[in-house]
């Protein structure tokens, strides 16, 4: 195996997105967004030969509770042969121990786009891997294969949903979409009003704008609209990728709640993704614990499940300690995922 960073876009996109499995988190355009934040990023390519089998994107994450790399959804490969799945993920830690010291970074983690698996579980815990204690990005996320009609995607929603999204096309609600700072700004105002109500911790400001803004680049993002009489009601970014469209970020008003805008806006995104051609509408996270009404993410689950789709579980994240110091950020992170009930 020999790893090299791959410093060419189309090389790096053309073979992420011809894997059966990938998420836009092992984009370039992820890795992009993560620089305009500030953060160190490497592209690796893991070579058999002249043969690329697995890409890589590490990003150096900086946190108060202590520096640490990170590889989101990856390394993204196609592993036939268990054999090989090992080699790749054994030459890959071995670059990330060597960069770790060299970055002083405390711990390695992976969020593997592997299925929860009693093998693949065993491939981490042989290469010195322990779960971690939270999750960075969704484990267990609902998606809708788009390969049928509107009309068959419709009869496929729960008839509540379906029902619903009809009322609220009834009642006038429109979906607009763009990229524009009207666009991002009328989010951002909405979604920390969701966040104030919720009470959970949102992302910057920056953070959302510049993710819409890395994306919109190559016309893989929008930001999507519902309005009613002139108030808008709901919205959402969706990032398209690969043969996917994403339901990444969220938010909805406390107004007029009984116009049901959320529905209609989640129907107008799938239809915009069929017309892009995408195979399959990814809602992002849900809870694995769908029968715990307590959960934080119950509501949003049940709202999700609605339009019809399977759930799809990805392996825990994976935390590879690097110094003592790792132990002291376990504890932090699990006293993180405590208090916000996951």
């Amino acid at each position: 195996m020999d790893i090299r960073e791959i410093t060419d876009k189309n090389i790096w996109d053309n073979f992420v997105t011809a894997q059966t499995k990938h998420t836009f988190l092992h984009s370039w355009a992820w890795g992009k967004f993560n620089e305009a934040m500030g953060d160190k990023v490497w592209r690796f390519g893991i070579y058999m030969g002249d043969s690329l089998i697995a890409a890589a994107l590490v990003i150096k994450v900086h946190a108060r509770r202590g520096n640490f790399l990170f590889v989101p959804h990856g390394p993204i490969g196609e592993y036939q042969v268990s054999s090989i799945k090992y080699q790749v993920f054994e030459s890959l830690v071995q670059k990330l121990k060597e960069i770790a010291k060299k970055e002083r970074a405390s711990f390695v983690r992976i969020s593997p786009l592997l299925e929860r698996s009693e093998e693949n579980g065993a491939l981490f815990k042989k290469l010195g891997f322990r779960n971690a204690p939270i999750h960075m990005h969704a484990e267990t996320t609902w998606e809708l294969a788009l390969n049928k009609s509107e009309n068959e995607l419709m009869a496929g929603m729960r008839k509540n949903t379906r029902n619903l999204v009809r009322r609220a096309q009834k009642e006038g609600v429109e979906i607009v979409t763009g990229t524009s700072e009207e666009f991002i700004n009328a989010f951002l105002k909405l979604y920390k009003e969701t966040a104030d109500r919720q009470n959970f911790v949102a992302f910057s400001r920056s953070y959302i704008r510049s993710e819409v803004e890395s994306f919109a680049q190559d016309n893989h993002a929008l930001v999507f609209l519902a309005t009613y009489k002139g108030q808008i009601l709901s919205s959402a970014v969706i990032v398209f990728y690969g043969d996917s469209a994403y339901y990444h970020q969220g938010a909805n008003s406390n107004a007029n709640t009984k116009i049901p805008a959320a529905y209609l806006l989640q129907w107008e995104v799938i239809r915009e993704a069929k017309r892009r051609g995408k195979k399959y509408y990814n809602f992002w996270g849900i809870t694995n614990d769908e029968k715990n009404i307590k959960h934080p993410w119950y509501g949003l689950t049940f709202f999700k499940e609605g339009f019809g789709g399977h759930r799809q579980e990805y392996a825990r994240a994976q935390d590879l300690p690097i110094t003592s110091r790792y132990y002291i950020i376990f504890l932090i992170d699990a006293i993180r995922r405590i208090r916000r009930g996951l």
